[in-house]
């Protein structure tokens, strides 16, 4: 660690990066492919010859709602780990966790396994440094991840969950910790309760945030009362994702994943700059998620962070990527809209908009092309029909005249 960076890797080139990601990536491939899960998943790929963005691309996105299906089917993993315990006949694995749905995660024995780290020494987190982690250690895996991520710098951590605010506040005012891991939403229960009470906590200058939104104007409300708070984005599933640094200039992606922003409902990449899905392939044996569809929507940022980190960028979390709606008693998905401009090669993006009232429900597909044949608007509307079962409208658009927010189906209708 120096004193502005994490490790080496934050500031090597950006081809040394891509190279060495690259290299490793036919390796990770072929982890996943010794787990029963990604044996179905990838079955009759060739793991040496996924040593390219283009080739990574070909393999089919697993989202959570499928991780989700296939734990309920094969617990408690899916098949996709490959540690657990004797009796599952894998690895011993170090903790297991249980998310809501209910998913479960295993935690490796690797020092500082979900990568927190360094989206904690961005945030100014430094050896000596006690935390305080309200960040659940019950279930979930969010304590454990910044504990661990602490750990790694030399932190010193006060375990205090989620919860128990006032048990919490008299912790903090008795230790006067350094520095702050959880939740933004209960940062500020905690400052303004101390404030109510009169208690100081002169010592607490900087958080690192994550679970939910943190929005310019909490940002700005944590500075006024001396705090620095630093956005951090990761999942249960695949850790960290990507960070906030001093130059608050979206989020720089860690060196332990390979990033991909491709079209919701599809596998396919866009465009840098463009919305889309955040899809993860975590360079982790232990449970080797390959092309992992987060759900999450962000965009990736043109240029590098003037901090000195050479990584690329994403404007952090932009919605969901699930827009799927209930259409006169149909369900239709992003990935229907996708197999809709796929037949018709010359279109460019799409927009599918539903509206009216419920129950009286008209679609409406907006398409860019930029030149068009006669007849081309009834033959789309007529492979909306064949895909989704449901006439619809098309409205053909000039290249770059739709909004550049993910959206694939955008739902207008009132109730």
């Amino acid at each position: 660690m120096t004193e502005h960076h994490y490790d080496a890797l934050e500031t090597r080139s950006a081809d040394e990066r891509e190279a060495a990601q690259l290299a490793a990536l036919p390796r990770q491939v072929a982890a996943a492919q010794g787990t029963i899960g990604f044996a179905a998943v990838l079955a009759g790929v060739d793991a040496a010859a996924v040593n390219s963005r283009l080739a990574l691309a070909q393999l089919p996105v697993t989202r959570k709602s499928e991780l989700l299906e296939r734990q309920a089917a094969q617990r408690p993993f899916g098949g996709f780990s490959a540690i657990g315990w004797r009796a599952l006949g894998l690895r011993p694995a170090r903790k297991v966790f249980q998310s809501p749905g209910p998913i479960y995660e295993p935690e490796g024995a690797a020092p500082d396994y979900w990568r927190f780290g360094r989206a904690l020494f961005a945030a100014g987190f430094r050896a000596g440094d006690l935390v305080h982690n309200s960040f659940s250690y019950h279930l979930t895996p969010a304590g454990s991840m910044m504990e661990g991520g602490a750990h790694a710098i030399g932190c010193t951590v006060f375990p205090g969950g989620v919860g128990n605010t006032e048990l919490q506040l008299k912790a903090m005012a008795d230790l006067q910790p350094d520095a702050y891991a959880g939740t933004p939403s209960f940062l500020r229960i905690a400052l303004e309760k101390a404030e109510e009470l009169g208690q100081a906590l002169p010592t607490l200058r900087k958080a690192s945030l994550g679970g939910e939104a943190f929005p310019p104007a909490l940002r700005d409300w944590l500075s006024a009362r001396g705090v620095a708070g630093y956005q951090n984005y990761g999942t249960a599933d695949v850790g960290l994702v990507a960070y906030e640094t001093a130059a608050r200039e979206g989020l720089v992606l860690d060196e332990g994943v390979i990033v991909e922003i491709v079209r919701p409902g599809t596998g396919d990449p866009v465009p840098e700059g463009e919305v889309g899905e955040v899809v993860v392939t975590v360079l982790n044996p232990d449970y080797p998620l390959v092309r992992f569809g987060t759900g999450d929507m962000s965009a990736v940022l043109a240029g590098s962070c003037p901090t000195g980190r050479t990584n690329r960028r994403i404007k952090g979390w932009m919605g969901r990527a699930d827009q799927t709606a209930k259409v006169r008693g149909m369900f239709v998905h992003p990935g229907q809209v996708a197999q809709v401009l796929r037949r018709h090669p010359e279109l460019g993006r799409g927009r599918l908009v539903v509206s009216g009232e419920m129950a009286n429900d008209q679609m409406t597909l907006h398409v860019e092309v930029a030149a068009h044949a006669e007849g081309l608007a009834a033959a789309v509307a007529a492979t909306l029909r064949d895909v989704t079962k449901l006439r619809g409208e098309v409205v053909l658009a000039a290249p770059g005249s739709l909004p550049n927010d993910g959206k694939v189906i955008e739902d207008r209708r009132t109730v």
